[in-house]
């Protein structure tokens, strides 16, 4: 399970700067993906081995100059809360200001571990004025420059020594089950969800406290199908404010999700796909899970001709391009259609498990490449010898050719979307590579 760690300070410390550093030395390839990222506050990065989870507080306050003194006070506090490591940045240039100063209160009395990062020292005469932070009675302080890079390998050093060590997966039976997470927006009926699938009459084998505080993993046997259901039906709102809210729930949502094979999003039909949906639709994508739609309360939507595939059409515009994705229409009130929402969720974990053989993936898509070939570039022309899908836990494929620099963006879609027609990874990311044969 990914360390969580959380930058924290007040704007215009640089904290997005030193953020952005963090998770670029892996984004370029965990992000390879078609289409730009669209959650800009939260990031993968790796460090000695150790991968962890990134989330940029500040990113999450809107309207940050005039913030409100409060609203920080909020983002440290679910920092402190969600986090298991917290980085607290401030600016040499501005010495000790009194946010920085509540700030420090706050962290003082956290039983995390807690690192200051002074930023912008880029030379020896600031480096000196650093010693003022000790005032802050955090302890020790890391002097770095999220601009040019300087201090942030020390700075992750310490960071990934307070990292337990990875654990190494056992092949267990609680392994082999299918881990369903079910995520959404606070009020979409994910407790009701859970309580309908599983009834007065539970019948549950084990109850496992997941390694997450808040995500129980629970395995049950329903409708012939063995799965965990790992549950975050317990978040409930924090406080009426929306920017505290839409971070709450990214923030638990990126535990659960890391924590998951298939992510059942559940969406109130009543509100439609709002933006706080998409974000947690582009988490999972993001983490190449299998994705499942689940649209509740659909029994309270005024109905006419259309409005079940006009509704279907808007949300596959606003996921784009990674648009075959199951959207099943539920009321969990009427219990209608929620078997059929774990089928569809076993569906999709079974084609994420799904492998090809060597020999009939170049048949079929050696065929499909040389009906439609890559347009040349510089009148230079593309030519994909062989293909292969690659031994990882997710689907990934491989493609090698002379000229892989020349493969554009429209063209990986192409054969993306070819390989969907032939085989059914619907609900699941699939990644695709061209290689230098």
């Amino acid at each position: 399970m990914n360390s969580i760690v959380a930058i924290v300070g007040r704007p215009n410390v640089g904290k997005s700067t030193f953020f952005n550093r963090l998770v670029q030395r892996r984004e370029a390839i965990v992000d390879s993906v078609s289409g730009v990222t669209r959650d800009r506050h939260y990031g993968k990065s790796d460090w000695n081995g150790k991968e962890f989870s990134v989330i940029d507080t500040g990113g999450y306050v809107v309207g940050s100059d005039d913030i409100f003194e409060g609203e920080i006070r909020k983002q440290v506090q679910l920092a402190i809360d969600e986090a298991d490591i917290i980085i607290f940045v401030v600016d040499v240039e501005q010495g000790i200001t009194p946010m920085d100063s509540e700030v420090a209160k706050l962290l003082r009395k956290v039983k995390k571990p807690v690192f200051t990062a002074v930023n912008k020292v880029d030379n020896a005469m600031r480096a000196a004025d650093a010693v003022e932070f000790y005032n802050l009675g955090l302890g020790d302080y890391h002097t770095i420059s999220s601009i040019n890079g300087s201090g942030t390998g020390e700075i992750l050093d310490a960071i990934t020594d307070a990292m337990p060590e990875p654990e190494v997966e056992e092949e267990s039976e609680k392994e082999d089950l299918p881990r369903f997470a079910v995520v959404g927006r606070p009020n979409a009926g994910k407790s009701s969800f859970i309580n309908a699938l599983i009834g007065e009459d539970r019948n549950i084998v084990t109850d496992i406290a997941g390694t997450t505080r808040d995500s129980i993993d629970t395995k049950y046997n329903r409708f012939g199908f063995d799965f965990n259901l790992v549950d975050t039906a317990g978040i409930r709102k924090k406080s009426k404010v929306k920017e505290d809210l839409e971070f709450y729930s990214v923030m638990r949502a990126v535990r659960t999700i890391e924590y998951s094979d298939v992510v059942i999003l559940m969406v109130d039909a009543t509100r439609g796909f709002e933006n706080q949906d998409q974000n947690i639709f582009w988490l999972a994508e993001k983490n190449r899970k299998g994705v499942v739609v689940l649209i509740n309360k659909w029994d309270l939507v005024e109905k006419e001709t259309n409005t079940l595939r006009d509704f279907e059409a808007e949300i596959k515009r606003q996921i784009a391009p990674f648009t075959d994705v199951p959207v099943v229409f539920i009321s969990v009130l009427n219990k209608q259609r929620i078997f059929k929402a774990i089928e569809t969720a076993v569906e999709v974990f079974e084609n994420r498990k799904r492998r090809i053989a060597t020999s009939k993936f170049n048949e079929t898509m050696l065929e499909v490449i040389k009906n439609n070939p890559p347009p040349a570039t510089k009148g230079k022309f593309v030519k994909i010898k062989y293909c292969m899908q690659l031994p990882t836990k997710t689907p990934q494929f491989a493609f090698f050719c002379n000229l892989p620099q020349y493969v554009r963006d429209p063209y990986k879609r192409y054969v993306e979307n070819q390989l969907r027609l032939h085989y059914d990874f619907t609900g699941v990311p699939i990644t695709i590579y061209f290689r230098q044969k």
